[in-house]
């Protein structure tokens, strides 16, 4: 989005004061972080990109809320992406507060050096073997460090699961499928549901072989489990933009949106096509950054048709023989809607 939200202090049930503290992550896209007064705690949830600009911005939201950076006792993180973590650098100069997040997105933060270089190469594989041509690969493995570059491990000292998945007075649920470690968390009738559902957007996903943890039907069940978790919550709060008013609304309409995705990548797929020349036909050209989540996202439903068995390999001699090729791809058959996305699970949380 390129206008911030603003500045805002919402309140729980019990008049527990919640403030909204708009970052600039990146050049003209906005991240939220959370403020949240709780006896004698006071939590920071998600930190920012880290960089500059960011860092302001998440001082003066702290400074409007009547607090520093030092004030606080403890920092949460909703996911493993780097405009929710990339501020940890920063305040780990201003705070010693303890940091938590989930198990599966503790390497991304404590061993980030190492996490990148191994999700170079697995990038690199997965654009290989969706068509990407060298030059064009070389790009956008280029711009997906660039960023990421820019941050230092910090270690962390706890994590959820381990925490039993409650942490003082704040409860999370693990919600894999935009992110491994993905969490929601809850306070009383507040929901922070990180990137997993936004207002304004579809989140991203990519697939399961890029990142475990990741592919469409993590993501899919945990917008079902969320939905079912967050009942009774006056306030679901997000990453990125407002409020969410009606989130069992709000999942429905990102499945009906992915839905739709999903029938064009199989109408693309009526003859054989790479992933790169399914993402041509779906979504046009793309520039930036953007070109590549939309491949990762056409290659999470990809995937997720083949391993349901809507699709073939056109070219398994070349791969048999060990050649260096893309892999090609063709629907097996006309694919009912009621086909298009796995079924929903039913979660009862007591």
């Amino acid at each position: 989005m390129s206008q911030p939200p603003a500045f805002t202090t919402f309140q729980t049930r019990t008049g527990k004061r919640v403030h909204r503290l708009p970052v600039e992550a990146f050049p003209n896209m906005w991240a939220n972080a959370y403020l949240v007064e709780t006896g004698d705690w006071l939590v920071l949830i998600d930190t920012g990109s880290g960089r500059d600009k960011s860092n302001e911005d998440l001082e003066a939201g702290l400074s409007r809320a009547g607090y520093r950076s030092t004030d606080l006792t403890h920092i949460l993180l909703t996911h493993g992406h780097i405009d929710h973590f990339g501020g940890l650098p920063y305040l780990r100069q201003q705070t010693q507060a303890p940091l938590g997040l989930h198990e599966l997105d503790l390497q991304t933060v404590s061993r980030h050096e190492e996490r990148l270089a191994l999700m170079t190469r697995r990038l690199q594989d997965f654009l290989s073997q969706a068509g990407v041509a060298g030059e064009r690969r070389g790009e956008l493995i280029q711009m997906y460090r660039f960023t990421k570059a820019l941050y230092h491990s910090v270690p962390v000292d706890f994590t959820y699961e381990a925490s039993d998945m409650q942490v003082g007075p704040f409860e999370m649920i693990h919600l894999p499928g935009h992110c491994p470690g993905h969490v929601a968390i809850k306070l009383e009738d507040v929901i922070f549901t990180g990137d997993l559902v936004l207002e304004r957007i579809v989140p991203h996903q990519s697939p399961e072989e890029l990142t475990p943890y990741m592919g469409l039907r993590h993501y899919l069940e945990s917008l079902t489990a969320l939905k079912h978790w967050s009942e009774g919550a006056s306030l679901v709060l997000n990453g990125h933009d407002d409020p969410i008013p009606d989130l069992p609304g709000r999942v429905e309409a990102i499945r009906r949106h992915v839905s739709g995705r999903i029938r064009q990548t199989l109408e693309a797929l009526s003859e054989p096509r790479t992933i790169d020349e399914v993402t041509q036909q779906v979504y046009g050209p793309m520039g930036g950054y953007n070109a590549l989540l939309v491949l990762e996202k056409i290659g999470a439903y990809v995937e997720n048709l083949y391993q349901r068995g809507l699709l073939e390999i056109t070219n398994l001699d070349e791969l048999d023989n060990g050649q260096p090729a893309a892999v090609e791809y063709r629907r097996l058959r006309d694919v009912n809607d009621s086909e298009i996305l796995p079924k929903e699970k039913s979660y009862v949380f007591v």
